[in-house]
């Protein structure tokens, strides 16, 4: 056939063949229709596909958008505990307490009785500058009241761009009109090393509230002002923190190990092992150190203490630890949300994962295993711990465990030889906190002027505190219970005074006034001042 032959039947031939398609497209579309969705419904596409129903067929209008939203928790629940969604909205917020800063006025506040009351003021901060006070009372921000607000809508209206003003109304004690003060936003710290001081002229003490960006710095600054007192040993309290950025715990740890030990390593299906080790530039290596947890300690907190126990480098004193041993990394989509999705398990230097066990798409039980402890006597009695993990050995032979939280190489109880139903309903119900505010507020400047945690107490002790507040819960429906009131008196005093040194002082000073009969921190500056912070393996 000539080339121009061919050229002229081309068109026919694709006629033919689209004819040909469109016929077999439409015998397996009528004869198999019921196959289509269950290859679609294969993997993922199934997920689109349901979507894609929903929005062409649903009997009514439906957000998709929000659907999604919704479901998108639903899905990653069925996962893990700690593998976690945040919506384009708190995806910022849920990082703020790990960060170094953020936008706000300036003020640590409460709520008390529907109001927001401002329990201090950053130092340097707006709210300083313009003439806010510890004890006053926010109760309009511009135009909007903001009493009977929870505390979570309050933060919206008080945090904002840096450089944006707010008009606040304040109620002052003792002045019957509301002050008005503008407030310009600005960067305000946030401090996950809060409170630092020497218990003694040779124990420093250190509190880590959790670990964020600064924390490692904040650290060092706090263990060189030490060390300028006189510090010889030191304590490390890590009670009730939630973890934070693990390389923030490893820079931590570091300081304190010499060159060459395992500090954590990671391991995942998709992530392969990745070992980080101390590389000998710390410069407390051979300082005694106690590291104190607690059932509220977890993940980053766990990474640290794991650490020093693995190497034997200190003593970890208080209780079993929470569990987290998941590693979850951050991935942002366009619209700013974030999946923080579980990609790996840490290990401590042993080869143990403290992770405790969990069963996917349980996460209630999960979250009620604290509770669960309790139940079982664990937080009193060493006894009521059922180690079930695998046993390891730590690097002179001592054995840990996995499978569920760091144990302590000291345990310490909680004690209820003083706990009354009376005492304990003081608490659920804030009782001891409205009375204490309410106190502070009322002998603020008299209190302020005493300077020292030490005169503080000197003087409440001669404030009859306790009468008072009887007399308080009374006319609050707490009906007084003489014999109760004084069995706990040991601990509504320790409660009273020390919410009110609170209010008035700082994290400081509180810390130092409830660590003068906590049995952790007793426990730890005995085995410090015995020379025992070094543990050594026991003879069989």
């Amino acid at each position: 056939m000539h080339s121009d032959n061919k050229h002229r039947f081309t068109p026919l031939f694709i006629a033919i063949g689209t004819i040909v398609g469109i016929c077999i497209g439409s015998f397996y579309a009528s004869h198999f229709s019921g196959s289509r969705v269950s290859i679609i419904n294969t993997g993922t596409s199934k997920v689109g596909y349901l979507l894609q129903l929903i929005d062409n067929n649903y009997v009514d209008t439906v957000n998709m958008n929000t659907l999604v939203e919704d479901a998108m928790p639903q899905i990653l629940s069925e996962l893990d505990p700690h593998s976690s969604y945040f919506g384009p909205k708190d995806a910022e917020e849920a990082n703020e307490d790990l960060k170094g800063s953020f936008s706000g006025i300036g003020v640590q506040f409460t709520m008390e009785q529907d109001t927001v009351n401002v329990m201090s003021v950053i130092h340097g901060g707006p709210s300083e500058r313009v003439g806010i006070l510890a004890g006053d009372r926010i109760v309009t921000a511009d135009t909007v009241s903001l009493v009977g607000m929870d505390s979570d809508k309050v933060m919206k209206h008080l945090k904002g761009v840096k450089g944006s003003k707010v008009k606040l109304g304040i109620k002052r004690h003792g002045s019957t009109d509301i002050l008005y003060f503008t407030v310009v936003r600005s960067d305000i710290p946030v401090v996950s090393v809060d409170a630092y001081y020497m218990l003694d002229d040779k124990t420093g003490f250190i509190h880590v509230k959790n670990f964020g960006e600064q924390t490692y710095a904040e650290m060092l600054v706090a263990l060189a002002d030490l060390n300028m007192e006189g510090m010889k040993q030191l304590i490390i309290d890590l009670r009730g923190n939630r973890g934070g950025y693990m390389h923030i715990a490893i820079q931590m740890v570091n300081e304190f190990l010499p060159a060459g030990k395992l500090i954590v390593y990671t391991e995942g299906r998709k992530s392969p092992r990745s070992e980080f080790q101390s590389d000998g530039r710390g410069s407390f290596q051979k300082l005694p150190i106690v590291v104190l947890v607690d059932e509220g300690s977890a993940s980053a907190s766990e990474i640290f203490a794991g650490a020093i126990q693995d190497n034997d480098r200190g003593t970890i004193v208080g209780r079993r630890t929470f569990g987290k041993g998941l590693v979850q990394q951050p991935m942002e989509f366009r619209d700013g949300s974030v999946v923080r999705l579980t990609v790996a398990r840490y290990y401590t230097p042993s080869g143990r994962c403290i992770q405790k066990p969990y069963e996917k798409g349980h996460g209630e039980e999960y979250e009620n295993d604290l509770l669960a402890r309790y139940e079982r006597g664990e937080f009193f009695s060493q006894d009521s711990i059922h180690q079930k993990g695998e046993q390891y050995k730590t690097s002179i032979g001592r054995i840990v465990y996995g499978g569920g939280g760091i144990m302590p190489d000291v345990f310490v109880p909680e004690d209820t030889t003083a706990v009354t139903s009376y005492y304990r309903e003081a608490v659920f119900t804030g009782l001891i906190r409205q009375f204490a505010f309410t106190y502070s507020d009322e002998n603020r400047e008299k209190l302020t002027a005493l300077l020292t945690t030490g005169r503080m107490e000197k003087f409440l002790r001669k404030e009859n505190l306790l009468e008072k507040f009887a007399q308080f819960g009374e006319k609050h429906q707490l009906r007084r219970r003489n014999l109760m009131l004084q069995k706990s008196r040991r601990l509504f005093e320790r409660n009273i005074y020390g919410s009110i040194i609170y209010n008035v002082g700082e994290m400081k000073d509180y810390l130092m006034f409830l660590g003068k009969d906590d049995s952790f921190v007793i426990k730890a500056k005995e085995i410090l001042d015995e020379g025992t912070s070094f543990p050594k393996k026991r003879n069989k």
